[in-house]
């Protein structure tokens, strides 16, 4: 995918700038804050393609974890950056602006999720641990036995837990995500999911008891 861009004057931009998924890994914050915005603002193309090319690895890694699907992560980042040029009147001076586009990525991938068919998705509940009469668990948690140091062993451990979280219906698979791996906090994930704080709060504990029961037959000792 090309990811061509416009300016909301149209002055001075490329109309397309490189393949997304060829981009080297930078830093989310570019240098320079304060003169980068000024220039965005006046219509410099070489700060937007700067701009794009710094920030997009990242964005597109979280609109991935998000949307588990690379063209509807594309579009996501490509509206999340066409959205930000369009409103950097918005853009409060002290700011970090690749922490303000970031923001707006995710609520696009967030509004992109919400328009596409919804999958059928197992109830949580059948993941949650379950108690005896007498208060015990069933099935108590054991100390996992992780995998050592070895580059394959941790790679497939990767893929593990990413498959886990994937299978998590999405309710609980996105607040997981905001909070746990982009580290919002909670306000700003309720913000984000037009829900309360209270819900964030107990979908976020619901969705980490469910993937350490998804996770657990992978890690637990195999003589438990």
């Amino acid at each position: 995918m090309i990811l061509a861009l416009k300016t909301p004057t149209g002055a001075g931009v490329p109309r397309t700038i490189g393949p997304m998924t060829s981009l080297s890994n930078h830093p989310i914050e570019p240098p320079d804050q304060s003169e980068l915005v000024e220039r965005l603002r006046s219509g410099d193309g070489a700060a937007y393609e700067q701009i794009v090319r710094e920030l997009t690895p990242r964005m597109l890694a979280t609109a991935k974890r998000l949307l588990s699907n690379e063209s509807d992560a594309e579009d996501a980042v490509q509206e999340a950056f066409l959205s930000a040029f369009k409103n950097l009147d918005k853009f409060q001076q002290g700011s970090q602006v690749g922490t303000w586009i970031h923001r707006i990525l995710i609520n696009a991938a967030l509004m992109k999720l919400r328009s596409r068919n919804r999958r059928h998705e197992a109830s949580i509940e059948d993941l949650l641990p379950r108690f005896n009469n007498d208060g015990h668990a069933e099935n108590p948690a054991q100390a996992w036995n992780l995998p050592g140091p070895d580059p394959i062993q941790a790679d497939e451990t990767r893929q593990v837990v990413r498959d886990a979280i994937e299978s998590l219906p999405d309710a609980y698979r996105t607040v997981l995500m905001l909070r746990d791996i982009e580290r919002l906090d909670t306000e700003s994930t309720a913000a984000a999911l037009g829900i309360s704080s209270n819900a964030v709060k107990t979908r976020l504990h619901r969705a980490r008891q469910a993937l350490r029961t998804l996770l657990d037959p992978h890690f637990r000792p195999a003589d438990n």
